[in-house]
C-alpha cells in the first residue's frame, strides 16, 4: 500500500527508498529534469516525482548515500532535504512563505499604484520626479523581499548552466525594476515600478493558491492523523495502569480504553464488547459493534463499555498512517497530457529568451531606440510565462484527487485519473468487493436456548463463519451460556460443553453459497446456512455506470452457482470458477477487442488483474498485494466510490482539456500583442496573472463534481 513505485518493481535487500523535499519545483518540466537527471546518476535504480507534495522518491542501493543524492539534485538546480516523516508540517512552512511574500507584494503594490495614478493624470515636473522617487523607496525592498521565492530558484538553475521557468521570471522583474530605477535617476518620464511589482504579486498568487490546494489534498489525512488517541492508559503486570504517550507504545502492550476514548495505537480485542465510531477511517457514521477477537484501529472512538485492547501497530503502523503514507507517496501523473506538458515546459525558457531577444533587435533595426526595445522585451519575457500551461494537469488533478478522498476513494496516480476516464467496461470480483465477505447467518430456526448456546460456543472461535453467527446473535439481543472445555479443529469444526452436554459446531455444505454449520447440543442438530451479503449499493453503482456507457460482469473464483445467484441479483453477467490465469486471459481479450476495461478486486489472486487491467480499484480491506497494484483504494462499506470515481475521472479530463486549450489560446493572442510593442511591463504582468488565475478557478469546479 505504501509502496511509491509501480508493483512490478520489487525492493530487494540491497535497494533502499529515500525521499527528499524538493520545494524548488514549478512545472513539468521540472519534473522531467529530476527524474532524468536522476535516472543517469549510478547506483539509482528508479526516481519518482510527487508534484503536488514537491517530493522525490529515489530507490537506488544502499552503497550510494543520502548526500551524493542531494548533490546529484544540487546539480540538476534544485535545493534538497531529506524528508520528513510527517510531510503536512512542510506544506505549512512553505505556504506561510508565499503568503507572508504575498502580503509584502501586496502593501507595495496599492502604495505604488496610488502615486502611478498621479502620473497618469498628468503631474509633471518635480511632482512626477517626488512620485517616482517614493514608487522606487517602495518597489526596491518589496522586489527584494518578495522576489525570493523566484530569484533564489533561477540562481540555483543557473549556478549548474540551466534554466527553468524562475529565470525569465526573475529577469523580466529586475530589468524593470532597473529600467524604472535607471528612468528615476534621469529625470525620465515612464517608470514601470508598479508592473514589476504588480507581477511578483499576482505570481505569488497564483503559487500560494497551488500550496494551498496541495494543502487541501492532504487536509482530510491530516485531520486523521489529529484524531489519533494521543495517549493510552497501559495495564502492567501487577494490574495497575500508567498512562503513556501514543510514540512510547509497542506491540504486545495491552491498553485499557475507556468509553469516549480514542485508540492511540491500532490492536485486537481481547476483553469487553461495544462498539466503536470509525467514521474517520471508514466514512461510515453507524457506529461498529465490536467484541472479543476483533480488530481496531487508532482513531477510532469507543462509544460504549471500556475495552481492553492488545496492540498490534503503533504510530507509523497504523491504518490511518498507511493511507497518509499512500496519499503522500502518491507519484506524479505520467499522462498523456502531462508528457505534452513536459515538452512545452522544456521548450519554454530557450524559446522565450529568442522571442525577447529577436523582439528587441528587430525594434531597434526598426529604428525605436534602445529604451522602447527593453521596454517591449521586458514586456514579451513576463507574457509568455507559461504558469497556465504548467497548472493545466496538476491543478485539476489536485482538486479532482480532493474531492474523492472526501468520498473515500484515494487515488495513487494522477495518472489514473486519465486511465478510469477512459474505461467502457467493469469487471468485478464478489466475495469482499461486490459483497463484504462477512458471512452472516439465517438464525430464525433457532430456539432462545440454542441461541444461547451458539454464541457461548461461537464466541471461542475466530473463524469467519464463527464470528459472523457471533455478531448476528449479539445484534439480536442473545445472552451467551458459559461453555467449557472448548475444543476447535482447524477446518472441521468447534465443540464444548455445556450443562453437561455436548455441544458442537460442524462444517457441512448448505445454503444458496455452500456455506453452512451444524450446530448440534447433545443429539440434536439444526442446519444453519450462510450468505455473504451483497453491498447495500452495489446494484446502484451498476446502474450509474451502466447510464455512462459501461457494461459490467462479474468474474469470480467462487461457486458458479453463487455468482450466478448475485449475477442475476444486479442484473449483470457473472462466470463463477474463473482462476487468477483465467481473470488475466478475459482482460487480455477484452483489450485485443479495443476494450479498456476497469478491474475492481480484493483478494490476492486479483492482483495479477489489478495490475493488468486499463484501470483498477481495490477496497480497503484488499490484500496488500491488491492495493499496491490498484489505482485507487476505496474505504468503508459503499461501493458508490467506484462509480464516482469514472464520473470525475471523465470530468478531470474535460476540465484539464479546457485548461490547455485556455493556456494555448492565451499565448496565440498575447505573445503577438507583446511582439507588436501594444502591451506595457504591468498589463503583461495582469494578463499573465489572469491567465493562471482562470486555470486554477476552472479546475476549482471540479469539487462540485463530487457532490
Amino acid at each position: 500500500m505504501n509502496a511509491p513505485f509501480p508493483i512490478e518493481q520489487v525492493a530487494t535487500p540491497d535497494l533502499v527508498d529515500t525521499r527528499f523535499t524538493v520545494p524548488g519545483m514549478r512545472c513539468a518540466g521540472c519534473i522531467a529534469k529530476i527524474e532524468r537527471g536522476l535516472g543517469e546518476v549510478e547506483g539509482v535504480e528508479a526516481a519518482r516525482v510527487n508534484f503536488s507534495a514537491r517530493r522525490v522518491a529515489v530507490r537506488h542501493h544502499a552503497a550510494l548515500d543520502e548526500d551524493a543524492l542531494l548533490s546529484a539534485i544540487g546539480k540538476l538546480g534544485f535545493e534538497a532535504q531529506i524528508a520528513a516523516a510527517n510531510p503536512l508540517g512542510e506544506d505549512d512552512r512553505e505556504s506561510r512563505k508565499l503568503v507572508t511574500a504575498l502580503a509584502v507584494a501586496g502593501f507595495g503594490m496599492m502604495n505604488i499604484m496610488l502615486l502611478s495614478v498621479g502620473v497618469w493624470s498628468g503631474a509633471g515636473g518635480v511632482t512626477r520626479e517626488m512620485f517616482h522617487w517614493l514608487s522606487a523607496l517602495i518597489a526596491l525592498p518589496v522586489v527584494a523581499y518578495s522576489g525570493r521565492p523566484f530569484f533564489s530558484s533561477a540562481l540555483m538553475a543557473l549556478r549548474y548552466g540551466r534554466t527553468n521557468m524562475d529565470v525569465p521570471i526573475s529577469i523580466g522583474v529586475l530589468l524593470a525594476t532597473g529600467l524604472s530605477l535607471y528612468e528615476t535617476l534621469t529625470g525620465g518620464e515612464h517608470a514601470y515600478f508598479d508592473g514589476a511589482v504588480m507581477l511578483l504579486f499576482f505570481l505569488l498568487a497564483g503559487r500560494a493558491l497551488d500550496a494551498a490546494m496541495r494543502s487541501r489534498t492532504r487536509a482530510g489525512i491530516g485531520a486523521l492523523l489529529s484524531r489519533m488517541g494521543k495517549s493510552a492508559s497501559v495495564i502492567q503486570t501487577d494490574g495497575g495502569t500508567r498512562r503513556m504517550l501514543a510514540e512510547d507504545l509497542f506491540p504486545g502492550m495491552v491498553m485499557l480504553v475507556a468509553a469516549g476514548e480514542a485508540l492511540a495505537a491500532d490492536g485486537e480485542v481481547i476483553e469487553g464488547s461495544g462498539a466503536v465510531d470509525n467514521a474517520m477511517l471508514t466514512g461510515e457514521s453507524a457506529p461498529e459493534p465490536v467484541t472479543i477477537g476483533d480488530a481496531v484501529h487508532a482513531g477510532a472512538i469507543n462509544l460504549t463499555a471500556a475495552l481492553k485492547v492488545r496492540i498490534t501497530a503503533t504510530q507509523g503502523d497504523t491504518a490511518i498512517a498507511e493511507i497518509a503514507r499512500l496519499m503522500d507517496e502518491a507519484g506524479q501523473s505520467r499522462s498523456s497530457y502531462v508528457r505534452i506538458a513536459d515538452r512545452a515546459a522544456r521548450l519554454y525558457a530557450p524559446a522565450v529568451h529568442t522571442l525577447a531577444l529577436l523582439a528587441f533587435a528587430g525594434w531597434m533595426i526598426a529604428g525605436a531606440g534602445w529604451y522602447q526595445s527593453l521596454v517591449i522585451a521586458i514586456a514579451v519575457l513576463i507574457i509568455t510565462c507559461p504558469c497556465a500551461m504548467g497548472l493545466a494537469v496538476p491543478a485539476a488533478q489536485v482538486v479532482a484527487s480532493n474531492a474523492l478522498l472526501k468520498h473515500g476513494l484515494l487515488v495513487k496516480d494522477g495518472s489514473a485519473l486519465e486511465r478510469l476516464a477512459e474505461v467502457d467496461c467493469a469487471l468485478f470480483d464478489k466475495t469482499g468487493t461486490l459483497t463484504l465477505g462477512e458471512p452472516r447467518p439465517e438464525i430464525g430456526a433457532l430456539g432462545q436456548t440454542q441461541c444461547s448456546v451458539a454464541l457461548g460456543l461461537a464466541e471461542h472461535s475466530r473463524h469467519p463463519l464463527s464470528r459472523g453467527l457471533a455478531t448476528a446473535l449479539r445484534e439480536a439481543g442473545v445472552v451467551p451460556s458459559q461453555i467449557s472445555e472448548v475444543h476447535e479443529v482447524a477446518g472441521h469444526g468447534l465443540s464444548g460443553c455445556w450443562d453437561g452436554k455436548d455441544v458442537a459446531f460442524e462444517r457441512v455444505e448448505g445454503g444458496d453459497e455452500g456455506l453452512a454449520t451444524r450446530f448440534r447440543i447433545a443429539d440434536r442438530a439444526i442446519t444453519i446456512p450462510f450468505a455473504d451479503p451483497v453491498r447495500r449499493d452495489a446494484g446502484a453503482v451498476i446502474e450509474a455506470l451502466r447510464r455512462d456507457g459501461i457494461d459490467s460482469r462479474i468474474i469470480s473464483g467462487d461457486r458458479i452457482e453463487t455468482v450466478e445467484a448475485v449475477a442475476r441479483r444486479l442484473g449483470v453477467a457473472g462466470q463463477g470458477g474463473v482462476t487468477p490465469a483465467e481473470k488475466l486471459d478475459i482482460l487480455e481479450q477484452a483489450k485485443a477487442e479495443g476494450r479498456k476495461p476497469l478491474m475492481v478486486g480484493d483478494g490476492l489472486n486479483d492482483g495479477p488483474a489489478l495490475a493488468a487491467a486499463h484501470a483498477s480499484i481495490a477496497p480497503g480491506t484488499a490484500s496488500d498485494a491488491s492495493q499496491q497494484a490498484a489505482d485507487a483504494v476505496f474505504v468503508g462499506a459503499a461501493l458508490m466510490p467506484v462509480a464516482l470515481a469514472v464520473q470525475v475521472a471523465r470530468a478531470t479530463m474535460r476540465i484539464v482539456r479546457q485548461n490547455f486549450a485556455f493556456a494555448i489560446l492565451y499565448n496565440l493572442c498575447a505573445v503577438p500583442l507583446a511582439l507588436a510593442g501594444l502591451v506595457t511591463p504591468m498589463i503583461a504582468a495582469i494578463a499573465m496573472s489572469t491567465s493562471s488565475l482562470v486555470v486554477v478557478a476552472n479546475s476549482l469546479r471540479l469539487a462540485r463534481a463530487a457532490r
